[in-house]
């Protein structure tokens, strides 16, 4: 179930109610009057099945309440109520297959932003996996791909494509395309740095060893990284969401950038182009098969109206 609160002028409350009671999978409607201040009007609060919340949220932004008023949606870990259960009975499909477009939007816009916490991330994430690269560690460079953020803008450009946002496509290739150069950059300057003061052994690292798969680019990387993103989207557009940490330690586009470096810097020119392969698949791949999701999943609920994401410029810190 999914917690409703919608904050309505006066004159639209009566409307808006009509649309939680004439559609299946509401319960506990309840409403305040006057009690909302900024935006002033009434507070609505409903109970809705996750498999109605779609329907519900496109016939309420209908009534233009996401203009003149407010319309927030949270889950519900436990909801004890017979009225509960009819609602879920009552509603179309099953809660886990559901997928809640508008929540969608928001949830890839918020994690497609280049800030300051996003280039940290991506950035450690980076130099873990020089770490892992340097060191022979694979359990340094799983570490790497679980801290790495890349899939919020990936998965992000992919609902973008599918729903004809063009601004979340843009934001999200944005991200990577300056946050990637740029931790990129950062893990450079420390492998020379480590390399000058002794830490990087040259001769060690043109030997083989263990995380050389992380440059070895086939057919398998392709699979995995269209596997990983077919889970990573499943998982956002539905309930399942601890699945996403498996589809993080499974594709190696952070440990191929540091890779790349780390090659680059000892002036092993071919490791350092397989690399750059290796994440150009990875991220082609991602994309490809979240979106192939989507467009399996979309329903009618994906015509949702929506409000428009915030400017470019203004997420950038």
């Amino acid at each position: 179930m999914l917690h409703l609160r919608v904050v309505s002028p006066p004159e639209d409350t009566e409307r808006a109610l009509a649309v939680l009671r004439d559609r299946p999978g509401t319960a506990h409607l309840i409403v305040h009057t006057g009690a909302a201040v900024s935006p002033a009007g009434d507070l609505i609060e409903a109970d809705v099945a996750r498999e109605a919340a779609d329907e519900v949220l496109e016939a309420l932004c209908e009534l233009g309440l996401d203009h003149s008023g407010a319309i927030t949606l949270e889950a519900l870990d436990t909801a004890l109520s017979d009225s509960a259960d009819r609602a879920e009975e009552s509603a179309p499909g099953e809660g886990a297959d559901a997928v809640v477009w508008q929540e969608l939007l928001n949830r890839t816009g918020e994690e497609s932003r280049l800030n300051a916490t996003f280039l940290t991330f991506l950035t450690i994430a980076c130099l873990l996996a020089s770490v892992g690269i340097v060191t022979d560690s694979p359990v340094t460079i799983v570490g790497a791909m679980v801290v790495g953020p890349e899939f919020g803008p990936l998965a992000a450009i992919a609902v973008g494509l599918v729903l004809r946002r063009w601004d979340l496509v843009r934001r999200a290739t944005m991200a990577l395309a300056l946050g990637f150069p740029l931790a990129m950059l950062v893990t450079a300057g420390v492998t020379v740095l480590t390399w000058f003061v002794g830490l990087l052994d040259v001769s060690a690292f043109r030997e083989s060893h263990e995380v050389d798969f992380v440059y070895e680019v086939g057919w398998y990387s392709l699979i995995v990284a269209l596997l990983a993103g077919a889970a990573g989207m499943l998982s956002m557009t539905s309930a399942k969401s601890a699945a996403l940490v498996g589809v993080f330690i499974s594709v190696t586009t952070v440990p191929a950038a540091g890779y790349a470096v780390v090659a680059a810097v000892v002036g092993e020119w071919s490791k350092a182009a397989l690399s750059f392969g290796q994440l150009a698949v990875n991220l082609v791949g991602i994309v490809a098969a979240a979106a192939v999701v989507l467009l399996l999943r979309r329903r009618r609920g994906a015509s949702v109206t929506v409000r428009p994401l915030p400017e470019v410029e203004k997420s950038l810190w």
